[in-house]
């Protein structure tokens, strides 16, 4: 085992800075073993160069030093969703979700149930000692009922505190892992079988069968307060009555090996096929751009940014749309954001855009000042633009959209108009037709409404011509 362990972690913990210390846990810390355990089994199995194991926030935060593998770390809570995307974006990697109690079953109980229920392709390896080791021995969710914390002096009490969470139980009651089982290496004889869950866990990842979870009693000898020894038989005394050793459930053998879930494309994946066997010749020449769209609730403004981002979705462009809004059903802060590229986009949020579509003063005053330098702000004429508040090198253009959908009678279609505005100053370098077309798919449950809102698009057409507020169509 030594051999095989060797192989598969770095042979000093270079983040110390000195040779002669070879690990940061305490003695009799129950880590180092499972450490030893897992690099052993993806060695022995090949898959060294395939697994990447996601660290938690907690005592093996620095699993990266340890494991020579793949490494990456999460947000405290956040190590499933974070091996849900690495498996799904690549379906070949042999994923490990490494996770103490607090960061697995407190803060992260979502993001584990959540993961679990999916049947995410990816190992699970919960390392309970029933008390939040690396801050200072807090209460953990696993914390036995009267075992003393430092935020249980008086022992943990089920009346104010609960009864301590079964992992192992509360995902063995969902249906899709494949394989659930509780060790513990507090002794020889528990380590080897713990051995074997870990491999047997990492043998479902590489035949892809599924979600496993192992979950794994740990001593915890400095916050629990007891010598190593003692520390051991308090897993194997006290722990081992409240969480019993043993396979929940193992359906490996009859389960069928699946496909991983396919990576994430482009929205046209989730909208269906527009018809289109390439992208639009336009897509082409088209770099990522940002824009941003802000109002009232109830001025259309999430739905101009949908008619936005389906527009360049046919285009063939990766596209994202990412609305916000207060809880107000109408009058409340209303904005979306929409990024389009031709290439995949790293994140929605846009935090200085080039076109931002202003319909309402508190939103002027908000998001002005944010627009990048060479912008476009396109506002509505009742928005009062302090000229001392517009960025350097970003141009300022008003046009009266209230009034213009309220003239061609439909008061409700101001975003419209200013789509119609946009579409003139080609600001947003999609095709008309494609905006138009994708105006009408917004419609599509009222097809009635889809002549008068064309028309509000025309009205806005014309005015910005009649006053010279045009770009070059495309």
């Amino acid at each position: 085992m030594d051999n095989l362990a060797t192989k598969g972690m770095f042979p000093d913990f270079r983040r110390s800075g000195s040779p002669s210390r070879v690990t940061h846990y305490c003695a009799g810390c129950g880590h180092g073993i499972i450490h030893k355990l897992l690099a052993e089994a993806y060695v022995d199995l090949g898959l060294q160069d395939r697994t990447v194991i996601v660290n938690p926030i907690g005592c093996a935060v620095f699993g990266y030093y340890y494991w020579d593998v793949g490494g990456v770390s999460a947000g405290h809570g956040q190590a499933p969703s974070m091996a849900t995307a690495i498996s799904r974006l690549r379906p070949d990697a042999i994923t490990v979700s490494y996770q103490g109690d607090g960061d697995l079953a407190a803060i992260g109980l979502g993001h584990t149930l959540q993961a679990a229920a999916r049947g995410e392709h990816m190992a699970v390896f919960f390392v309970n000692n029933s008390i939040y080791g690396m801050t200072g021995g807090q209460m953990a969710p696993t914390t036995l009922i009267g075992q003393k914390t430092t935020t249980s002096p008086l022992g943990r009490n089920p009346e104010t505190d609960g009864m301590p969470l079964h992992l192992c139980e509360l995902i063995n009651a969902l249906r899709l892992p494949v394989y659930i089982e509780r060790v513990s290496v507090a002794d020889t004889a528990r380590i080897m079988q713990a051995r074997k869950a870990i491999r047997h866990a990492l043998e479902i990842q590489r035949d892809k069968k599924g979600y496993a979870f192992v979950e794994i009693l740990s001593p915890c000898p400095t916050s629990v307060g007891l010598k190593p020894l003692d520390a051991a038989k308090f897993v194997i005394e006290q722990m081992e009555k409240e969480y019993p050793l043993g396979c929940l459930r193992d359906r490996s053998a009859e389960a069928p090996t699946r496909p991983a879930p396919k990576p994430w494309g482009k929205l046209a994946d989730f909208f269906g096929d527009d018809g289109r066997e390439d992208p639009h010749p336009a897509a082409h020449a088209i770099r990522e751009r940002h824009f941003k769209f802000t109002g009232f609730g109830g001025q259309g403004i999430l739905s101009l940014g949908l008619v936005v981002a389906d527009a360049a979705r046919a285009l063939g462009l990766e596209t994202t749309w990412l609305p916000s809004y207060g809880p107000e059903q109408r009058g409340g802060d209303a904005q979306c954001t929409v990024v389009t590229s031709t290439q995949l986009i790293g994140a929605p949020a846009v935090e200085h855009p080039e076109l931002l579509v202003v319909m309402n003063q508190a939103a002027c005053g908000k998001h002005l000042h944010t627009v990048r330098p060479g912008g476009l702000v396109v506002a509505d004429a009742t928005v009062r633009v302090d000229p001392e508040q517009v960025p350097q090198g970003v141009r300022v253009v008003q046009i009266p959209a209230i009034d213009i959908a309220t003239a061609a009678g439909v008061p409700k279609a101001a975003n419209v108009a200013m789509l119609g505005a946009l579409l003139a100053l080609n600001a947003l370098d999609i095709p008309a037709q494609l905006l138009i077309e994708a105006l009408e798919r917004s419609f599509a449950k009222k097809p009635t409404l889809i002549p008068l809102n064309k028309r509000v698009l025309q009205a806005a057409i014309d005015h910005c011509r009649h006053h010279g507020l045009t770009g070059e169509l495309p």
